[in-house]
């Protein structure tokens, strides 16, 4: 028979692994499990915030419709890390910043892209990074081997 310490120890462990194992996970994701590579588009409109986070920075944006209505999309770029060593920073992307962001829209047809580049009124155009399973291969990522 176990010690009641030992036995108490493997009940808590074991509680623990359920509890953990209840808990939905955040994972990290494939381009093309959430963003279709044949529905490309263009944003243009002012940064309204941005969200430095692991594993993808979110870069909220007012976009203007045709009608004169705004809607505001959430784009997904690189990590943070990534997109700081390619020189976006939190300086450059502040709110009321106007960018343009080329990249492709989310499955689900919602406000939601992935960002190829980012381009600013003075037209420098920064790589964002979406690379990876099922993203388009035309070019834009730097780290993407040449066509042959």
């Amino acid at each position: 028979m176990l010690k009641p310490t030992i036995s108490r120890l493997i009940t808590l462990g074991l509680t623990g692994a359920l509890i953990a194992g209840s808990v939905p996970a955040l994972a990290h994701h494939a381009f093309g499990a959430e963003f279709d590579p044949n529905r490309p588009l263009v944003l243009r409109g002012p940064v309204v915030r941005v969200e430095w986070v692991n594993p993808h920075t979110w870069i909220h944006m007012e976009v203007t419709k045709e009608d004169g209505t705004t809607e505001v999309w959430m784009v997904e770029g690189g990590t943070p890390n990534t997109l700081l060593r390619r020189g976006l920073t939190r300086d450059t992307l502040t709110p009321g910043t106007v960018i343009v962001v080329d990249g492709y829209q989310s499955k689900d047809r919602s406000n939601r892209a992935n960002g190829r580049d980012v381009t600013f009124t003075d037209g420098r155009k920064i790589f964002m990074g979406s690379s990876g399973t099922g993203a388009p291969r035309d070019g834009a990522d730097p780290t993407e081997p040449p066509r042959e």
